[in-house]
């Protein structure tokens, strides 16, 4: 199932290529109806029906809540009575200051999982070029869910504009998010000064990929490094970690020429351009059940995962 009209967005066609289009700078109200953002998360007591007589009678879950939505009144999750709710206007509004005062604009914002995932994305206005005009762009996510699959999390993301592919940035103590469990109430401001929006996090991610840039990558080592980052770990059937033949050969095929962007000066045989494979592979060719299946898993899921690890590994080569 897509999710297409609970997502917005301006400028370019987003790489996930979901959403209603926006003119630039418009109000967070407006971003709101347009995202599919413009309702509320309620809570209501948790009640079921005894199976055991006729007519079945009516029992109380003490100390759980069913979440909803205020519009639909769809149902979204149990939780417990602790959980601390993290409103759709919230993720919008987190950003209200940032794009009047900071520079920075929404680009895309929506939800995944019928109202279970909220997200909001806005470009920072950092950026770099590489060689051959390979230019990369900063941005600021913030994302939460009410199933408990995900705490609120903010995260400092790039993108490469050739390819649209999304890549993590860490922080500078090293952690790549800054994450407020739900049985925390969510304090905007903290999580702010703990992001230090700031460009040091931009310049130290900047100076790496220059580095993956400038190095060189024999077809050996690339091969190893793909093996390294898309090996499934042992489980209890196998016994032993595999790789993934197919996306190996997937990747192997967008890092020797097929990719986009890959012939750029950048990327052509270099460590930037592994990388580079890695993620347009995780974000568009990645076998999935949807178009918004695939962002969740890219953004949240394992796919995120993978992408950490290419980072991780292609980190070692220019250490």
């Amino acid at each position: 199932m897509h999710l297409v009209e609970s997502m917005a967005y301006v400028g370019q066609t987003p790489w996930h290529g979901l959403g209603n289009e926006l003119a630039r700078r418009q109000p967070l109200e407006v971003w709101a109806q347009q995202a599919g953002m413009n309702w509320h998360i309620q809570a209501g007591d948790v009640r079921y029906i005894s199976q055991g007589d006729h007519l079945g009678s009516i029992h109380a879950f003490p100390g759980q809540k069913v979440l909803y939505r205020s519009d639909t009144k769809a149902p979204l999750s149990v939780v417990s009575d602790r959980f601390q709710v993290v409103q759709p206007e919230e993720i919008l509004s987190f950003y209200k200051d940032l794009t009047e005062a900071g520079g920075y604009e929404l680009e895309t914002a929506g939800v995944l999982k019928g109202g279970r995932k909220l997200w909001a994305l806005a470009r920072t206005g950092q950026k770099a070029v590489l060689k051959g005009r390979d230019e990369v762009n900063g941005y600021l996510l913030l994302a939460t869910a009410c199933d408990g699959t995900l705490a609120t999390t903010a995260q400092f993301t790039s993108v490469r504009v050739v390819c649209n592919n999304t890549l993590a940035i860490a922080l500078g103590d090293g952690a790549g998010a800054v994450r407020v469990s739900h049985r925390s109430v969510f304090d905007p401001d903290s999580v702010k000064r703990q992001l230090g929006i700031a460009v040091s996090s931009w310049d130290s991610f900047m100076v790496r990929m220059k580095a993956l840039a400038d190095c060189k990558i024999t077809d050996t080592a690339a091969e190893a490094f793909l093996c390294r980052v898309l090996t499934y770990p042992a489980t209890a059937d196998s016994g032993q970690p595999a790789i993934n033949q197919g996306a190996l050969k997937s990747v192997q095929g967008l890092y020797n020429g097929h990719g986009m962007g890959a012939e750029m000066g950048s990327a052509a045989g270099t460590a930037w351009g592994l990388l580079g494979a890695v993620t347009e592979f995780v974000d568009h060719h990645r076998r999935s059940r949807s178009t918004d299946h695939r962002l969740d898993a890219a953004w949240f899921g394992q796919g995120a995962a993978i992408k950490q690890k290419a980072w991780d590994e292609a980190l070692k080569l220019v250490a």
